[in-house]
């Protein structure tokens, strides 16, 4: 008998994971917290002297650590928000983009 080799079922190799409310709410908070630094960055110019970027930073911090539990794409982004001008880059954005990459399973390639 000859060795029938194995297939993956049609469309399963592309199967992605839909974002979750608990997903899109934290992508839309990162969205909303990006937007916040960079519109008002007069008030967030100081960086690590800034009183009111790191509420918003270790608010981030917290709600997404509860949103989409710990990961450590929150870390740098939060020690990036430290350095005066890097509020102009995204970072909570990126690593909530990150995580939900992360989250996608990975294709199955049959060996042969």
């Amino acid at each position: 008998m000859a060795e029938t080799p194995q297939t993956v079922p049609p469309g399963q190799s592309d199967i992605r994971i839909s974002p979750g409310p608990r997903m899109k709410a934290a992508l839309l908070l990162a969205i909303l917290a990006d937007i916040v630094q960079i519109v008002l960055f007069p008030i967030f110019l100081e960086g690590a002297y800034s009183p009111y970027d790191d509420i918003v930073d270790a608010s981030m911090a917290g709600i997404l650590s509860w949103l989409l539990g710990w990961h450590w794409e929150f870390l740098p982004t939060f020690a990036g928000k430290l350095i005066p001008g890097v509020d102009l880059v995204p970072l909570w954005t990126l690593a909530v983009a990150n995580v939900y990459r992360k989250s996608r399973p990975r294709k199955i390639v049959p060996e042969k």
